[in-house]
């Protein structure tokens, strides 16, 4: 009877740690539009006088902010709940985002997760955690995808020198691969009044670079009607026009949706840097058809050499997927080759995993996890490759570096506008100012000095 006794005492003392909150750590995971809703989030607990600290401090309340893009961010989230328990054994642990909308009764099962939010409740979280229920039983809000056609404007600030703006959100297309379109509904928009509101904010905190962020950034103007108000040319067009001492830069752009006009004006914009992150994820037409992706290697290629032809100092970032069913040795190389003849500058190389509820898990072919592994090694050796011949490209040029707030060895860093990766002594006085830097040399981690 005294074993049960102190059994319940510890229950009740665990509840009521846990209707207590006041601290808050958030986490995030996967790409920048996520980190834009985070720091959303955490502006309105801010502003409800809930005090935010850092993940790996004591909270009383543990958000993590998920991503279901790849098979390592699901692992991701598990190490972060426990890291949370760590903490706090007593925490309250709530998962929102798009894993939390694809699979919320798994992300419930794991041991410490109280609260499961999907993508139209994610942003309600303050009214959830202002009334917990007293047992703490464990919820789960996800809804039918189709039903989210709602557009939440959001951005996140990174060390007040740059900040990620969220234009657009969800997906039309339908790649054989993702679950985004799943996890984030139907394409949407901001209108462009709004945007510009929201710049004219970010741009009172002294910032000086705004990104543009989406999941199908070119979409952007689309309403939930899948008709469109404007277009991402109008909206450039327009932020190009303001009179603030910034510039922005566009984070990912279709290639299929990146045409010639939108080329054209950025090469004589007075605000967009030249650097593009343009998704490839093949270069064999083989595999961009099993993909279903809407453009094949020609149409690729076109872009690239109008950008090199207009801006020949431009960074061109290109994201690219190895190991997809039906790669074998043949057209892996055919993509290798394709991506080697390209003057580009970096990739993102993703390794296949397999993703419930896509058209991809049912294909036949699947390349050995041994395999994909050896091919995403000599993808990356070629970034590396692409990256140092860009540099060498740019050494002796001036350009327009943003440093950023974060003393780092007695160093300070910061990108130009082509996103070229300075570093100088560290200088107080330069912090979140854009400075005109000579590209002397390259040291031995590889930044420009």
């Amino acid at each position: 009877f005294i074993d049960y006794f102190k059994v319940l005492s510890s229950i009740s003392v665990s509840s009521e740690v846990k209707r207590n909150i006041s601290k808050i750590a958030i986490h995030t995971l996967g790409c920048k539009l996520n980190f834009s809703e985070s720091s959303y989030i955490s502006k309105s607990l801010q502003e409800n006088d809930y005090k935010i600290v850092d993940f790996d401090e004591f909270a009383d309340a543990y958000v993590i902010n998920t991503c279901s893009v790849t098979e390592n961010a699901d692992k991701k989230f598990k190490y972060f709940v426990k890291q949370a328990q760590k903490n706090n054994p007593n925490a309250f642990i709530a998962a929102i985002g798009c894993y939390a909308q694809l699979k919320p009764k798994e992300l419930l099962s794991v041991d410490g997760v109280d609260l499961v939010l999907g993508a139209d409740d994610k942003f309600n979280l303050l009214e959830y955690l202002k009334n917990l229920d007293s047992d703490h039983s464990k919820n789960v809000h996800s809804c039918n995808i189709n039903d989210v056609n709602f557009f939440k404007e959001s951005y996140s600030l990174n060390h007040r020198t740059r900040a990620f703006l969220k234009v657009q959100d969800g997906c039309d297309y339908k790649c054989s691969f993702c679950t985004i379109p799943l996890a984030r509904g139907k394409s949407r928009s901001n209108s462009i009044s709004n945007v510009i509101e929201n710049v004219y904010e970010i741009a009172s905190q002294n910032i000086k670079e705004i990104v543009l962020t989406g999941i199908n950034l070119g979409d952007f103007g689309k309403n939930e009607n899948k008709e469109f108000n404007s277009t991402f040319l109008d909206l450039i067009k327009e932020l190009d026009n303001l009179d603030l001492d910034l510039r922005f830069r566009i984070s990912s752009i279709e290639p299929n949706l990146l045409n010639d006009e939108i080329i054209s004006f950025i090469s004589t914009s007075k605000k967009f840097v030249r650097h593009f992150h343009i998704p490839l994820q093949s270069g064999s037409d083989s595999i961009l058809r099993l993909m279903r992706r809407r453009y094949d290697s020609n149409l690729y290629k076109s872009r690239i050499e109008k950008i090199n032809k207009l801006m020949p100092d431009a960074c061109i970032g290109v994201d690219v997927i190895v190991g997809f069913p039906g790669e074998n040795d043949d057209l892996f190389l055919e993509s290798l080759n394709f991506l080697d003849s390209l003057n580009v500058s970096y990739f993102h190389v993703f390794t296949y995993s397999e993703r419930d509820n896509t058209h991809a898990i049912s294909l036949p072919n699947i390349v050995e996890p041994n395999v994909r592994t050896k091919r995403s090694k000599l993808l990356r050796l070629l970034s590396s490759k692409k990256k140092a011949s860009f540099y060498e490209r740019n050494r002796g040029s001036i350009q327009d570096v943003l440093f950023e707030s974060e003393e780092k060895n007695g160093y300070i860093e910061g990108f130009s506008s082509n996103y070229i990766r300075f570093r100088r002594p560290w200088d107080p006085s330069i912090v979140g100012t854009i400075v005109k830097s000579m590209f002397v040399d390259i040291d031995s981690d590889g930044f420009a000095i």
